[in-house]
Formats: structure tokens, C-alpha cells, sequence
């Protein structure tokens, strides 16, 4: 009788099982970080939106001058001009009143008074030139 031999075949390793870590509970100082950020962001002065209604023209731009975050009476900020005759322009971190006057391309100064909106708060204004 003939012996056979049989071939062996290699057997694969197992791969070592490892557990996944486990998650930790939020640590104070991270929860009171978070807590901060939340009242910090309730003391930042909301957004104050300015909106004038007037069509001026193809080519021309409409601007704001006056006394607020970014304004000046000396030069103009430019507004967007979101329809056709609708310019906007909006104003973060006012704390006091936004004292303004409307210019068209930053050299034509609107007639009347100074127009003036509270922090926050959102005025849509047409001027007269």
C-alpha cells in the first residue's frame, strides 16, 4: 500500500480582536466652553439691514454715508443692488443708532434729513433727489 501525501495548506492568522474605546462623558470644562460661546453669541449686537427703493439707472450705484459700524460721512459704503430698483445694505455690530444719508455712485447726496434706524432693526427708505 501506497502512503499519500497530503498537502498542507496555510492557514491564515487570526487577526487580534481590540475593542473600540469607549466614548467619555462630556467633560465640564468642554460643556462650559459650549455654555459660553451660546451667551456670547446672544451679547453680539444683531445685524441692523438698510433697503432703498429707488430705480437710478443702469450703471449706477447706490451708497450709504453716515455714523454706524463701517459708515462714514466722508466716504460711502456701496449697497447691493438686489432688484431693479432695490438696493440693500446690512450693518453688524451696531450698539447706538444708525444715523444715514443715501448718495448715488457716492457723489449725489439725497435731499431732506438724515434718515436714522436702530440697531437690530431693519428700515426701508426711498430718497429723493
Amino acid at each position: 500500500m501506497k502512503k499519500t501525501t497530503a498537502k498542507k495548506t496555510p492557514v491564515a492568522k487570526k487577526a487580534a480582536v481590540t475593542k473600540a474605546p469607549t466614548k467619555k462623558a462630556t467633560a465640564p470644562a468642554a460643556a462650559a466652553t459650549v455654555r459660553k460661546k451660546a451667551a456670547g453669541a446672544q451679547s453680539e449686537a444683531p445685524a441692523t439691514f438698510i433697503s432703498a427703493r429707488l430705480d437710478i439707472g443702469f450703471g449706477n450705484h447706490l451708497y450709504l454715508r453716515g455714523e454706524g459700524p463701517g459708515l462714514s460721512w466722508d466716504h460711502g459704503i456701496a449697497m447691493d443692488c438686489v432688484a431693479a430698483d432695490g438696493w440693500a445694505a446690512t450693518l453688524k455690530g451696531a450698539t447706538s443708532p444708525v444715523i444715514f444719508k443715501v448718495l448715488i455712485n457716492d457723489v449725489t447726496w439725497c435731499t431732506g434729513n438724515d434718515y436714522v434706524v436702530e440697531p437690530g432693526q431693519s428700515v426701508t427708505v426711498t430718497p429723493s433727489f
